[in-house]
């Protein structure tokens, strides 16, 4: 018997709740057989980028020399976590991570208005997003954070130009998750699970998430 309570889903659902980066092909699902065309099963035809909706990025996604899906094992993606919320602020600053209980080792999710006021889940870019200061991100690598997730479609603030929260946390081995939803998830302690697809060579992928309480 698995000892949890609750199961929260923190995903974003693809074609209604989700969005795309502005120019990125967008999501899309075609029927290229259906029962109710009088074909003799249903078999969906689905095109997305590897970052579409809630997602993983591994450090390939932004350094050359980065690790990619492939060197990583599915207990990677099964992590302690805390989820953090920060309230009415235009970014995440360090203090917020400082003043949590961050397991070692462990995943930190930050929940902002984007979960609370129901953004992320809206199907369309926003690019006035609160996303993390380089400042909580290097709090989170001094907290010792393998993972750290963001309420937002990028860790990075929208127009922050080189991606420096990318740089410093996948510099580090940090994996981030990205798009995730956070509404219904009260602050503290849970397990994070986010198996991405086992897609060879790639940077990033999809992943079902969710929080166990």
């Amino acid at each position: 018997m698995i000892d949890f309570e609750r199961v929260y889903d923190i995903s974003v659902a693809l074609g209604t709740e989700s969005t795309v980066w502005p120019g990125d092909p967008p999501y899309s699902r075609e029927l290229l057989s259906s029962i109710a065309a009088g074909g003799g099963w249903d078999l969906s035809l689905v095109t997305m980028t590897a970052h579409t909706g809630t997602h993983v990025d591994t450090p390939r996604h932004i350094l050359a020399d980065g690790a990619r899906l492939d060197d990583y094992t599915p207990r990677d993606f099964i992590l302690p976590a805390v989820v953090i919320e920060v309230g009415e602020v235009d970014v995440v600053a360090p203090e917020a991570v400082v003043a949590a209980d961050v397991p070692p080792g462990g995943a930190v999710l930050f929940k902002t208005p984007n979960s609370t006021t129901g953004r992320i889940a809206a199907g369309a870019f926003y690019d006035d997003g609160v996303a993390l200061s380089v400042g909580a991100a290097r709090a989170c690598l001094d907290a010792g954070a393998k993972l750290v997730g963001i309420d937002y479609f990028s860790a990075d603030v929208a127009e922050s130009g080189n991606f420096p929260v990318h740089r410093l946390l996948m510099g580090a081995g940090v994996l981030i998750l990205e798009t995730i939803n956070l509404r219904d998830v009260p602050a503290g302690a849970y397990t994070l699970i986010c198996l991405p697809l086992r897609l060879s060579g790639a940077e990033a992928s999809p992943v079902r998430a969710v929080l166990l309480a």
